[in-house]
């Protein structure tokens, strides 16, 4: 009987988990999800997952290599760019195959009002005075709005972060986004939002934040996504397991 394929995703994502979820059904397939570990819980109730990074691209490329993978998944947040180039030079170097999945990007629909912006720099720089802003951002980012000692933040976080965050006038709230429009709306008015701030992730799970903007008609400092990691992508997981399936299943 052959040996199961070996496939490690790159996960941390929604997407990722269901993606092992669909493929730990088959038993010729051995699936491994790698968390980067930046949330205190991460939910490890789909399979077998290992937590914590590999030390860059050489990193990586030795893991694959002792591990004997197969086939590795970039199934990470589409703003995790370090990660996806680290997947390219070490599925490169050990040459096995290499999938991404690249969820749709968010669409501005009518009634909305994006304000497109390439950096967290230029979002800040262009808050208006006084604005009282959502920052629906990860902790990284936070820095770049500093400087804006006129503004009011809120900052919506899954874990409080370890250190102090560099915003002078800051109100930081510890909770997983609602997927309920009308929750995130109540939210927003409870702390009187003008503004908010996000990246476009794509994605369903998170959407209800960009639903409440637009029914309350506030502006949206949408941060553009930076391009996808070259290779063979997809844009939804179930076209992607069957792909998977079809290969090595």
């Amino acid at each position: 009987m052959a040996e199961p394929t070996k496939i490690l995703i790159l996960g941390g994502t929604r997407n990722a988990r269901d993606l092992a979820i669909m493929l730990a059904e088959h038993p010729h397939l051995d699936v491994l999800t790698s968390l980067a570990g930046r949330t205190e819980e991460p939910d490890r109730t789909f399979g077998k997952t290992r937590v914590g990074g590999f030390g860059g691209a050489s990193g990586l490329a030795a893991y694959l290599r002792n591990e004997a993978i197969n086939l590795l998944v970039d199934s990470t947040h589409p703003f995790a760019t370090r990660i996806s180039q680290n997947a390219v030079e070490a599925a490169n170097a050990v040459g096995i195959k290499r999938l991404v999945l690249d969820r749709p990007r968010w669409v501005e629909q009518p009634g909305d009002n994006w304000i497109k912006c390439q950096s967290i720099e230029e979002a800040a720089q262009q808050l208006p005075l006084h604005a009282t802003a959502f920052l629906a951002l990860g902790h990284q980012y936070i820095d770049g709005f500093s400087h804006r000692e006129d503004v009011h933040f809120i900052a919506r976080m899954l874990d409080k972060p370890k250190t102090p965050l560099p915003l002078k006038n800051l109100v930081l709230i510890i909770a997983k986004p609602s997927h309920i429009a009308a929750e995130e709306a109540d939210l927003f008015k409870r702390h009187g939002i003008t503004h908010l701030v996000c990246r476009n992730s794509g994605g369903t799970l998170i959407y209800a934040k960009i639903k409440a903007a637009r029914e309350l008609g506030l502006p949206i400092y949408m941060l553009r996504r930076p391009p996808p990691p070259p290779g063979e992508s997809f844009d939804n997981i179930e076209d992607l397991a069957a792909k998977i399936i079809r290969l090595y299943a």
